[in-house]
């Protein structure tokens, strides 16, 4: 690469308005689905109470959007093309947005790399449509248009064809097109929402939601169960908290109700759809103690507050935002969830029955006859009318006595009948719990129970009495650069509440005096480096309290129940007790269910008696 001739002084030029356009557009548009996002905000902006998406080749060829929105005059329209030109604010305070869009980039920028066509009209006005191509705008014309507004882009990047490079295949871009019409349609549950695509000429409907009604927590529930199945929403717990001006609402699902990846995380910030660092960290600490790294939950959280308390105002794309107190929003968003995780006890989700029902039931291969269900002394009768003769009754319908071990006998305990876990009815294969409840069966995991239920006690006897440090008898001098020092030392009071003790050593040094006990010997460069890493990624570090806790899981594990060990039936229920009125207990520390509930009515279907 030749170095620049420093001899020659470059000169300034003024863009032309075609170039900033186009330069605009690489901001604001990055792929289909970013212009599909900009066309449903500005429909949602303009009062629709119904939008129609429809797409072809992912959204390459073809991006239509129609609305009942209030439409626009014909003399609007080549206003609403020109570079900031906004009805959505007056400029005066850029807090105080209620708005999805306000920057007036969006529709000049998507003329200035596409082929762009807008048919409106407006209550008493004639209809009116506009093209732009490449920049080039016609004058309005005459449009037979129906009221609303409908926006048409074709051919989107035919004019940066070298943008046409970096899109993915078809069905990635229309994936993507998809997941953000869902978003938007969480967002705004009163409002009707349809998807198609059209690539083949006949449309084929890829998504639908009609417009919900009702209270919000009822609507947002209906429209959920839209986007995201109404499996979510059977296995989902209600988030509703607050805290200084700052309300938290929606759904959280079960942490045994989790994916293999972050595709099902919609996050909400007055009514926005963002994609914030400090949000998604938060909701990964708030579910740590219950999922493995490799589980992600599934959530759709709504924070509200007032408009000059977050600034939207950070990102062309406005996808990302920034809050005056963002220790606040965090703190808010993680005790939320534990809270309502908490209080979900021993509630494991629906879907681990179903995978185990799907994996016991076997198809017929002829049709089942069952006697129904009798009562006992009918049932007598008949097996003694079916005995060979010479008999006085059947033959008797479990093994002999010493062939059943004797913790499978039912005592007769005080076991309340309405008890969640049920009574404890066996043990088998020296782990799995068999309890028999009012209205079916639950199998518990005892080692995973009780692991999680050690590990609980063990959090709470530090939570009451702090953790043990142990004094280095040399201290630790670690050198840091000065923001990485300051940062460490505001961070330090929290550091001491979890055994970590550090001062300032002059200059940009620290010196590290404690350490927590029950961390033995520690790498405390490699500990500090880490907390700081967490601190620039995410402004928070939870690095020191999720090692303890790792090392408390790690004896809970050592000192629950094991594999192997034979349990009196005294024991068992004493665990289910114990399960029930524990928070968490509805998933090990690993983040895999402690229990498997099922109905009498799955187990008859099993049997083919339903």
């Amino acid at each position: 690469m030749n170095a620049p001739d420093r001899n020659i002084r470059p000169e300034i030029r003024q863009l032309d308005e075609a170039a900033v356009n186009r330069i605009a557009a690489g901001e604001v548009v990055e792929r289909p689905a970013s212009a599909v996002k900009e066309l449903v905000e500005n429909a949602l902006d303009a009062g629709a109470t119904r939008i129609d998406v429809s797409y072809a080749d992912g959204g390459k060829t073809l991006i239509r959007v129609r609305d009942d929105g209030h439409g626009m005059r014909p003399q609007d329209l080549p206003l609403a093309l020109s570079r900031h030109a906004t009805s959505k604010i007056d400029g005066s305070d850029l807090l105080n947005i209620h708005s999805f869009g306000f920057r007036g980039e969006a529709l000049p920028s998507l003329g200035a790399v596409g082929r762009l066509s807008i048919a409106t009209r407006a209550a008493g006005e004639e209809g009116a449509a506009i093209t732009v191509e490449g920049g080039r705008m016609s004058a309005p014309r005459p449009e037979a248009a129906q009221y609303g507004t409908t926006v048409t882009l074709r051919d989107l990047f035919y004019a940066t064809p070298a943008r046409l490079k970096f899109m993915r295949t078809d069905r990635a871009e229309a994936q993507a097109i998809g997941d953000v019409v869902k978003r938007l349609a969480l967002a705004e549950p009163y409002i009707s929402f349809t998807l198609a695509d059209v690539s083949e000429g006949a449309a084929r409907e890829m998504f639908r939601a009609d417009a919900a009604q009702g209270a919000l927590f009822d609507a947002l529930e209906e429209r959920m169960a839209d986007v995201l199945g109404r499996e979510f929403t059977d296995n989902a717990l209600r988030i509703d908290a607050e805290r200084d001006g700052l309300h938290l609402t929606g759904f959280a699902g079960l942490p045994t109700y989790s994916r293999g990846a972050a595709v099902a995380q919609y996050l909400f910030v007055n009514g926005r759809p963002v994609r914030d660092k400090m949000l998604l960290g938060a909701l990964r600490a708030a579910y740590a103690d219950v999922l493995s790294r490799d589980r992600h939950p599934v959530v759709a959280l709504f924070l509200t507050c007032a408009p000059e308390l977050v600034d939207v105002n950070v990102h062309p794309a406005k996808s990302e935002v920034r809050f005056r107190d963002p220790g606040l929003a965090r703190g808010l968003v993680v005790s939320g969830l534990r809270h309502a995780l908490a209080g979900a006890g021993h509630r494991a989700s629906s879907t681990v029955a179903g995978a185990m029902l799907g994996a016991m039931q076997q198809p017929p291969q002829r049709p089942v006859y069952q006697m129904e269900r009798a009562p006992a002394g009918a049932l007598r009768s008949a097996y003694q009318m079916q005995a060979p003769q010479g008999m006085a009754e059947a033959p008797a319908l479990w093994p002999a006595r010493d062939a059943v071990s004797a913790r499978a006998e039912t005592p007769q305990l005080d076991v309340p009948q309405d008890a969640p876990l049920g009574a404890a009815r066996a043990q088998i294969h020296e782990n799995y719990i068999i309890a028999q409840t009012a209205d079916g069966m639950v199998i518990v995991d005892a080692h995973a129970a009780h692991e999680r239920l050690v590990y609980e006690r063990l959090k709470r006897q530090r939570a009451e009495n702090g953790i043990a440090t142990q004094a280095l008898l040399i201290p630790e001098i670690i050198e840091l650069s000065h923001s990485e020092c300051a940062a460490l030392l505001a961070l330090a009071p929290e550091l001491a509440q979890l055994g970590l003790v550090i001062e300032g050593f002059g200059g940009s040094s620290v010196m590290l005096r404690e350490t927590p006990a029950i961390l033995g010997q520690i790498d405390a460069r490699g500990l500090i480096r880490d907390i700081l890493d967490e601190l620039e990624d995410q402004g928070h570090s939870r690095g020191l309290e999720a090692r303890i806790d790792a090392v408390l899981s790690r004896i809970a594990c050592h000192g629950s129940v094991r594999s192997g060990r034979v349990m009196r039936v005294e024991e068992m229920n004493a665990l289910l007790r114990e399960m029930e009125a524990t928070p968490l207990s509805g998933q090990c520390n690993h983040g895999r269910p402690t229990s498997v509930a099922l109905g009498l009515d799955d187990i008859e279907k099993l049997f083919g008696r339903r």
